[in-house]
């Protein structure tokens, strides 16, 4: 069974800009977000994607994943029959160490909110953390792309 192992980070600084070896446009929508499932249609760089998941382990670290691309035609097609809200972001990829890290810059009515994830192959994997990386937020639900179609950034309450 295909798993999806990661640990994602608030990003405390823009220097992940000046490391990023290339960056995306990402547009995603939920088809279902039901106890922790998810059935998602990204379009990036003109390109469609469906990918479902399962509900995370109690950690939040890893969980089921299966992704097939699409054409772009069937991915417009799709994202009408998503559920309210939709993540606007650009991602930067940037390289550290051996990992690779995905920074999501979030627009629309998640601006403001910077996450960065790496992926791993083993939920103990070592890995080197990057100055632009704050505090861990693996596991908090607040972060998942679903949650914030329902509860978006710009609504939290933060002191």
């Amino acid at each position: 069974m295909p798993q999806e192992i990661e640990r994602k980070f608030l990003v405390i600084s823009e220097e992940y800009k000046l490391k990023a070896y290339s960056h995306s446009h990402i547009v995603q929508g939920y088809i279902c977000r039901t106890s922790g499932k998810t059935v998602r249609i990204r379009i990036r760089n003109g390109k469609g994607y469906l990918t479902i998941k399962g509900a995370s382990d109690a950690a939040g670290i890893s969980r089921y994943e299966w992704e097939h691309e699409l054409s772009i035609t069937e991915a417009q097609e799709l994202m009408q029959l998503c559920d309210p809200g939709v993540i606007d972001k650009t991602r930067y990829l940037v390289r550290y160490g051996t990992h690779t890290f995905e920074v999501d810059e979030f627009d629309g009515a998640n601006a403001g909110l910077v996450i960065a994830e790496v992926e791993l192959q083993s939920e103990n994997e070592p890995f080197e953390i990057p100055n632009f990386i704050g505090r861990e937020v693996t596991g908090d639900r607040r972060y998942y792309n679903a949650q914030l179609t329902i509860h978006p950034y710009s609504e939290w309450h933060i002191p």
